[in-house]
């Protein structure tokens, strides 16, 4: 498989087609405007069949084409991964599934603080791309960032206690639930605002690049992924973003969470094209669009796109089309979006078509994943009573990395902290 940003052919073949994928023919994508496809799960309500063309001769024969919602993830001819690989995938999307419920549990119980978002529905965008990375690789991430630091390694402690603010989180109970970082994993953090965490993702890109290609490190051969939503695909920093790093040719992948809402937004509503991927042949980079609620399609787009980007080929960007099963955040009621279409995407569960694959396959049993859920239950209430039995910061923290130099405002003319000053605080909230 290989991606190619500046030819279409009229070649059509379903997203979801088990028909064979040959190496020799670069995929891009094109929309199919004469067509609707009523049982098509793609952007919500447009009723419009998305497919993709294998870039072929010209006098290439049309190849058949199967509904999407006629094939999920049933393949006849070969295996699309190992039984370890399966089992891998599994585990890591159990994960998440269950670190997300279990923090739903403690934000009404009241553990939590603040605006929390979960990333339910979602995994088999961070599982598909994550696990095929190495551990110098890069990842950035957004406000919905649990699970990425979860797939990118970061303990379930460390997050857990993160998000309950404790001296034990990733960022010692100061980044709170859109800021996991961990210099250890290479998770450069989540963040808070739309858009921001691109640049800084350009940025580890155009690092990774110099170090090779400059100070010649050999081993300098980083890839970034850099993750965010459909709601932000309009902002300047995508674009300003898209055209450094294909001008670079930089090893990174924007990767498009396209959740289908931006709050309470509809992504239909709210851009001119709702296909994303095509923002990228227009900065001449691969634009490819890929079923988020299949761990396998991710996994066999992230496997080119990470690859292509070790090899010095450029950025790719890659839209995933996912939805997620809870309200923007905990504090949303979710009134919104409407039931039939949130009853319609439930059914596609990416964790339940991963198990149906694996069952259908033979590589796995129903003992063998019971097991890992038992596992990962275990784990999440390790991590809970870790977090609920940690220390708070202490107060002398509340400046540290946040002014170089915090002399003047932070430190006193005695040398102390002012925030150690019961007075410094006096009629605010309780630090």
């Amino acid at each position: 498989m290989s991606f190619t940003a500046t030819k279409f052919a009229p070649s059509p073949l379903p997203l979801n087609s088990t028909t064979p994928r040959s190496n020799d023919k670069p995929l891009s994508f094109s929309f199919d405007h004469s067509k609707t496809n009523p049982s098509s799960s793609f952007l919500g309500s447009t009723r419009k069949l998305l497919r993709f063309t294998a870039l072929a001769k010209p006098r290439a024969q049309t190849r058949a084409s199967t509904p999407v919602a006629d094939v999920l993830l049933h393949q006849t001819s070969n295996l699309l991964i190992t039984k370890e690989e399966g089992l891998e995938l599994y585990e890591d999307m159990i994960l998440g599934r269950f670190f997300e419920d279990k923090c739903a549990e403690m934000y009404y119980r009241g553990k939590m603080f603040g605006f929390v978002h979960l990333y339910n529905g979602q995994e088999a965008v961070s599982t598909g791309f994550i696990k095929l990375l190495k551990k110098e690789d890069y990842v950035v991430s957004t406000y919905r960032d649990h699970v990425h630091a979860l797939s990118k390694g970061v303990s379930s402690r460390a997050v857990m206690s993160e998000l309950f603010g404790k001296a034990t989180g990733c960022c010692r109970g100061q980044g709170g639930s859109m800021h996991m970082f961990s210099k250890e994993h290479n998770m450069l953090g989540g963040f808070a605002f739309i858009g921001e965490g691109i640049p800084v993702a350009t940025g580890a890109a155009f690092s990774s690049k110099y170090r090779r290609e400059v100070l010649n490190e050999a081993d300098a051969d980083q890839v970034t992924l850099a993750f965010f939503g459909d709601g932000t695909c309009n902002n300047g920093q995508f674009f300003e973003c898209l055209n450094m790093a294909a001008l670079w040719k930089l090893p990174i992948v924007f990767v498009v969470e396209n959740n289908l809402w931006a709050i309470g937004m509809s992504h239909l509503r709210a851009t001119s094209d709702p296909q994303i991927w095509k923002k990228g042949p227009a900065f001449g980079m691969p634009g490819i669009h890929v079923d988020g609620m299949d761990v396998l399609k991710v996994r066999e787009v992230a496997k080119e796109a990470i690859e292509r980007a070790r090899r010095g080929e450029g950025p790719t960007l890659v839209e995933c089309e996912t939805y997620r099963f809870r309200g923007h955040s905990l504090a949303d009621p979710d009134e919104l979006r409407d039931p039939a279409e949130k009853e319609h995407y439930a059914g596609r569960d990416p964790i339940t078509a991963l198990k149906q694959y694996l069952f259908e396959n033979n590589l796995a049993s129903e003992q063998e994943l019971k097991a890992i859920e038992k596992k990962i239950d275990e784990i999440l209430d390790d991590a809970v009573e870790f977090a609920d039995n940690s220390p708070l910061p202490p107060r002398s923290q509340l400046l540290e990395n946040v002014f170089a130099d915090p002399k003047g405002f932070g430190i006193g003319p005695d040398g102390r902290y002012r925030c150690e000053d019961p007075k410094f605080t006096e009629g605010t909230a309780q630090v």
